[in-house]
């Protein structure tokens, strides 16, 4: 159109002719503009499994302005219902073969089970996808370490849902330490206790709770203390004589110095009237102290330094996906992958250390309290529940339970 412009210009008279020519081209210059500024410059991404971690993704880059979610797996009849209700926009398959074979789609998130990570990513990789994955990020600690080997040994850009890492108040506390405010790092605790999910509900390939869960607060607690864990000794309860412990405290040191105690469990009141938690971290230098406490709601940062006190309370964030998601597009954009981005190295850390912990546990005296039968009126309870910790993915109201 436009070289059609052109030859009408210089063929045309002078005058009227030659005005309503130029504007011939000037709007045929707009139109190709308009033409190259509407194409969709999102990265194009396929959602594997739409549970409750899947529906987070989704949510996340759907208020993002960054992402074309092109398609949404999973092989639950009922997922995929929900997905057609949720992400009209978006293809709904049960196959993902589709959605790896479709070489426009850069992104791929895996949010199922741990047993089929390991092959997802293979398959990624083989068809040149970049990865965003739930932990573990695989199914055990053999197949874990070979994910690393093969996410390390390509070009591709990877990421595993570390979320502590992206959450603002750790990412405060850890740089006041840094500026010296609290002297040397000295001690850190961390403890984590909800009436989240219980046993046998459906998290088997992923470990007890503290491995599910509770590697979050191993991976976090390494992060701050900057080394590898040099010592340990941990203390569990066979909660309601359930087989495996479903509350652990784990306290030793690191390769430099630093100590540790790690209390992480889903027992807390899980049958009371009105549920509650109990989660705080609490750092202690040679100088000063920063501690955090939060509702799932409002996070509070306490730093108590040489040179000056802060309280800061902010929204307390979730699971901060994203975060994660940004840091992860501005890597797909830039080519350049995040020094935030928490690697696949990490997570493999992490599951390696929380499993050394719960087996350490039954080096000790391993008491069993309680009976299966309260543990059944708590699943029944939880099947019911719509306002809690952990809700179960059919009766989730909406996205928003910690």
């Amino acid at each position: 159109m436009a070289s059609f412009a052109l030859s009408v210009f210089y063929s045309s008279a002078e005058g009227e002719n030659r005005y309503f020519t130029y504007y011939l081209y000037l709007n045929s210059l707009c139109l190709i503009m308009n033409t190259q500024s509407s194409v969709d410059t999102r990265i194009k991404v396929g959602i594997i499994g739409f549970g409750r971690m899947g529906r987070f993704y989704w949510e996340a880059m759907t208020k993002s302005d960054r992402w074309n979610i092109a398609y949404i797996c999973d092989t639950d009849p009922e997922s995929r219902q929900l997905a057609k209700e949720l992400a009209p926009g978006s293809l709904i398959v049960e196959d993902n073969q589709k959605i790896f074979e479709d070489e426009s789609v850069q992104v791929v998130g895996l949010f199922t089970l741990a047993d089929s990570r390991m092959g997802q990513i293979e398959k990624a990789i083989r068809y040149g996808k970049h990865i965003i994955s739930e932990k573990p990020i695989a199914d055990t600690m053999e197949n874990e370490w070979k994910v690393v080997e093969m996410t390390e040994n390509t070009n591709l850009i990877s990421t595993v849902n570390l979320y502590l890492r992206n959450s603002w108040y750790h990412n405060l506390m850890k740089e006041y330490i840094q500026q010296g405010e609290i002297g040397e790092l000295a001690i850190i605790r961390i403890c984590h206790m909800t009436p989240g999910l219980a046993p046998g509900e459906g998290h088997e390939y992923e470990g007890p709770a503290f491995h599910d869960c509770g590697m979050h607060y191993v991976d976090i607690t390494r992060w701050y203390a900057g080394c590898d864990y040099r010592t340990w000794n941990a203390q569990g309860v066979n909660m309601w004589n359930y087989k495996d412990p479903w509350w652990v405290q784990c306290h030793g040191t690191f390769q430099n110095g630093v100590v540790f105690d790690i209390t992480q469990g889903f027992v807390y009141g899980q049958l009371s009237k009105d549920q509650t938690h109990n989660s705080y971290v609490d750092i202690i230098g040679t100088k000063g102290v920063v501690r955090m406490t939060h509702d799932f709601n409002t996070a509070v940062v306490d730093l108590h330094g040489v040179n000056q006190t802060i309280r800061v309370e902010k929204p307390f964030g979730g699971k901060n996906i994203d975060v994660l998601c940004d840091l992860f597009a501005d890597s797909v954009e830039t080519g350049k992958r995040s020094s935030r981005l928490p690697s696949m190295r990490d997570s493999a850390i992490a599951s390696e250390y929380a499993w050394t912990f719960l087996k350490d546990t039954r080096k000790h005296d391993l008491p069993a309290i309680g009976n299966l039968r309260t543990l059944e009126q708590i699943r029944e309870r939880r099947k019911n529940m719509k306002n809690g910790y952990g809700l179960l993915h059919g009766n989730l109201p909406k996205i928003i339970n910690p």
